[in-house]
């Protein structure tokens, strides 16, 4: 599933065919992830819709008008990130809280090894075991970070000028040779392989999170999220721009139902 311009949102079983919803919304969806049977995706003008099935959607009353830009799912909890440090959370994802954070602003936000990790404007980090209180954390760089997931004991960030930064604990960041100035937007992890897509149709994977290596994706468009359903990774950007691939290094331009950009896209499990 993705979403994106003017509340667009396609769906897909096999990552191939794409079905166009109708989300109820006219703002742009920014972010969307998956936890306790529902998908939640966050927006501009403090948007945030539900769906347990991914056709019929919710608005949901967010506690806030700023925009937001992440969201995710861990430990029984929704944290949406956004705007000015705005931080938002959820037990269920309809019912929100906000937390006093006063920071730059947030664009990603994941959950790995028991932490919350969220990333932003000006190398802004910020951790969180229970997505209450919340620790800044100083990355060593002031670049924007756009993106950020965890997995195989890494967490891996991404942003702007070709940043990578990579962490075992959310707290020590060690910058990583990405081999490129394009700036980065999303990042992934699954079947063994990081993958971080960007500016001008930028793909790296990394099997480690330290050594990256350039993919052919076949398109000069922006790539803006990137995530994995039934064998394949699945990339989204500009005018509906959907690309896909088995391995992470050969990619196949997908047919969209939209010509509207998509930012996010994540699968149920």
């Amino acid at each position: 599933m993705s979403v994106g311009q003017s509340g667009s949102i396609v769906t897909s079983s096999d990552g191939n065919s794409w079905t166009e919803r109708t989300s109820g919304s006219s703002e742009d969806l920014r972010g969307i992830t998956y936890g306790n049977g529902l998908f939640v995706t966050v927006g501009m003008i403090a948007t945030i819709l539900t769906s347990s099935d991914g056709n019929s959607w919710t608005n949901r009353t967010s506690g806030t008008y700023n925009p937001l830009f992440g969201v995710t799912y861990g430990n029984g909890l929704f944290v949406s990130v956004g705007y000015y440090g705005t931080l938002l959370t959820s037990p269920d994802g309809i019912t929100w809280t906000k937390k006093d954070v006063r920071y730059n602003s947030l664009y990603g936000v994941t959950y790995g090894n028991g932490l919350f990790v969220t990333v932003g404007g000006s190398g802004s980090l910020l951790t969180s075991s229970d997505g209450n209180s919340w620790t800044k954390r100083t990355p060593g760089t002031s670049n924007e970070l756009n993106g950020v997931t965890y997995g195989n004991g890494l967490f891996v960030t991404v942003g702007s000028s070709g940043i990578i930064l990579n962490s075992y604990d959310g707290i020590s960041w060690t910058k990583r040779n990405s081999g490129t100035s394009n700036s980065l937007y999303g990042v992934t992890y699954v079947n063994g392989l990081f993958v971080t897509v960007g500016w001008k149709g930028t793909i790296l994977t990394s099997p480690d999170g330290n050594s990256w290596t350039k993919s052919d994706s076949g398109t000069s468009e922006p790539l803006r999220g990137v995530t994995y359903v039934n064998g394949l990774f699945v990339t989204v950007g500009l005018e509906g721009t959907i690309h896909t691939s088995s391995d992470g290094n050969s990619w196949t331009k997908r047919t969209s139902v939209t010509s509207n950009s998509l930012y996010g896209v994540t699968y149920s499990q």
